[in-house]
């Protein structure tokens, strides 16, 4: 015998509130589940969007700036601040007119460093390196001249460790005979880089014209010395090996390597990487490299560390170069698989 259960208005609510709130338990369940979803896309979003690489701003971009302007070479973190660089790489040329002066004295270089690291710290911006100019040539064939040049580097060795540095920037300047070239690179190097080690600092190699441009050969450099703290600092655009007229650079180039072939063969001992630039298209890339395809060169050999904005053009102002650059690294950044 069936049995009818009535149901009085007070419980046909309960029941219905039970039956809502089951419901809206599904309801929030599912409405959960979308939310998860949909934060997982904009993770997987903001992963696509974000670089393998931190920027960061070489001095020598505003060196007229500084030469021909009169700006004062230690706002240099403020500008890099203003322009949204994390990381310092600094040209030690830019201080000579001061450090000259006192010859360089111990008194001349602290106040060096320490107005930098003021400046650094003032604008919370990481000193990276110091590209070190003229101070000698690494790779003459002369073991006088080549020891003299080595000590002349001590300084700024010093100098970057007590900047918290990872590394000073030199050249290989010497013969232009690859036999005499390559040991005289290779002793020249080797000694800097035993005084680098004790200090903890490393020695790169920019291509920076002459045999240093040559990419086969500054590998086989860098092999041959065969230490942690050596390493090279691959540019975008310093392959030219001889000029058509040496005393005067704007006279073209005679001999110039394979750019991206030599990127390519100096990213193994990479410790940073210059991202040179001179002049752009309509739409925002560079006339003379393809940044897309030398970034995922930088990007195959592992590379995740700072990328230097080097500005050379003429076309534009400095500080619109500046940032011409920086935004194409950060749209060919984004290209790469």
């Amino acid at each position: 015998m069936k049995r009818r259960i009535f149901i009085g208005n007070s419980a046909k609510v309960g029941l219905g509130v039970a039956l809502l709130g089951t419901y809206a338990c599904k309801q929030t369940k599912k409405e959960n589940e979308m939310d998860e979803t949909m934060a997982e896309e904009t993770i997987d979003e903001v992963e696509s969007d974000a670089l393998f690489f931190e920027l960061s701003l070489a001095q020598w971009s505003i060196n007229r700036m500084i030469r021909q302007d009169g700006l004062d070479p230690y706002r240099f973190a403020e500008k890099a601040k203003n322009w949204g660089f994390t990381g310092l790489e600094y040209v030690s040329g830019l201080y000579y007119p001061e450090l000259e002066k006192e010859n360089f004295s111990d008194a001349a270089m602290k106040n060096f460093v320490d107005k930098s690291n003021a400046e650094a710290e003032k604008y919370g911006l990481k000193n990276l390196l110091i590209m070190v100019d003229g101070q000698g040539n690494l790779a003459t064939a002369d073991e006088a001249e080549r020891k003299a040049a080595i000590e002349n580097h001590y300084k700024w060795v010093d100098a970057a460790k007590a900047m918290g540095c990872h590394s000073i920037r030199v050249n290989l300047a010497g013969s232009n005979d690859p036999k005499e070239w390559v040991p005289a690179a290779v002793a020249g190097l080797t000694g800097l880089s035993t005084y680098g080690k004790e200090k903890g600092i490393n020695i790169i190699v920019e291509n920076h014209g002459g045999l240093s441009s040559n990419g086969a050969l500054l590998a086989e450099v860098m092999t041959k010395v065969n230490m942690d703290n050596c390493g090279t600092l691959p540019d975008f655009g310093n392959f030219c090996i001889t000029k058509k007229d040496p005393k005067d650079w704007s006279a073209g180039c005679a001999e110039e390597y394979d750019r991206y072939k030599g990127v390519k063969e100096l990213m193994p001992f990479a410790k940073a990487v210059s991202a040179k630039s001179h002049d752009f298209d309509a739409q925002g890339n560079d006339t003379g490299t393809d940044y897309e395809k030398m970034l995922q060169i930088v990007k195959d050999a592992g590379y995740t560390g700072f990328i230097g904005v080097e500005y050379e053009g003429n076309e534009l102002g400095e500080e619109a170069g500046i940032i011409a650059t920086k935004e194409l690294l950060e749209k060919a950044g984004r290209q790469v698989s």
